[in-house]
C-alpha cells in the first residue's frame, strides 16, 4: 500500500507524462517486455524515486557534455517544447522497459 504522500507523487508524475490531452496513459506492463518480470531495470525503472533521482542526474550530465547537449539542440525541439520533450523520452523508456516486446521493438528501430 502506497502512503498518501507517494500516492500523490506518483498521481502527479503520471499526469505529468502522460498527455491526457492526446489519450496518453501509463504504459501497461506486458509479460512479454524485453525485460522480465523482477529485472533490475524494471524494478528502478518502476520506482519513482530512482526514476527522479536518475533522471535529473542524467539531465545534469547531459548538460555538462557538450557534444551531447549539442546534439540535443541541433536534433531535437526541446527549446520549443520542454515538456513534450520529456513525455516522449519518459514514454520511450517506459515502453521499452514495460511495454510488450513487439511495441519496444518498434519503438527502437531507426526512423526511415
Amino acid at each position: 500500500m502506497l502512503s498518501p504522500v507517494r500516492h500523490a507523487l506518483v498521481r502527479q508524475v503520471r499526469n505529468t507524462f502522460n498527455d491526457r490531452a492526446r489519450g496518453e496513459k501509463p504504459v501497461p506492463a506486458s509479460d512479454e517486455a524485453l525485460f522480465p518480470r523482477g529485472s533490475v531495470i524494471r524494478r528502478v525503472h518502476g520506482d519513482v524515486t530512482s526514476m527522479m533521482v536518475g533522471g535529473v542526474a542524467a539531465l545534469l550530465m547531459q548538460m555538462l557534455h557538450p557534444k551531447a547537449l549539442g546534439g540535443v539542440w541541433d536534433h531535437s525541439d526541446v527549446a520549443e517544447d520542454q515538456l513534450g520533450r520529456l513525455r516522449r523520452t519518459a514514454r520511450f523508456i517506459a515502453v521499452t522497459t514495460f511495454g510488450h516486446r513487439d511495441k519496444a521493438m518498434a519503438a527502437i528501430a531507426p526512423a526511415v
